[in-house]
């Protein structure tokens, strides 16, 4: 067997072994995936820190601003030092959230407590 061979064949198995990454989708595509793991990349449209809910969550909308968003990403207060200020650090930018696609109230949502599920 040729060398190249040789360092060719455990590549070619490397690439076969590697998970599939989860797909990308727009705000407007996510509802046609709850239940999904995927990533969502939009802008940020609007941004909202609820301190008065019990649970402080943080509201990230994507496509149009909230109460006509297409896509929320949520932050719980019990993991928003992790994320800074993101109401204000991330609005208006372009992001994208990684995890598992639910739905509240008829809006596709993905609940991030890790920053690693946000990418800018």
């Amino acid at each position: 067997m040729s060398v190249v061979k040789i360092l060719t064949l455990p590549a070619l198995l490397g690439l076969c072994a590697l998970p599939a990454n989860a797909a990308d989708f727009g705000p407007e595509d996510a509802a046609r995936h709850v239940g999904e793991t995927g990533t969502v990349c939009g802008v940020v449209a609007s941004a909202k820190f609820d301190a008065e809910l019990q649970s402080q969550p943080t509201f990230l909308d994507f496509g149009k601003p909230y109460p006509d968003q297409a896509f929320t990403a949520v932050i719980f207060g019990a993991d928003r030092t992790k994320f800074g200020s993101p109401e204000t650090a991330l609005r208006g930018k372009r992001v994208c959230v990684t995890g598992k696609i639910q739905a509240k109230s008829g809006v596709p949502e993905i609940i991030l407590n890790d920053p690693k599920q946000l990418t800018e």
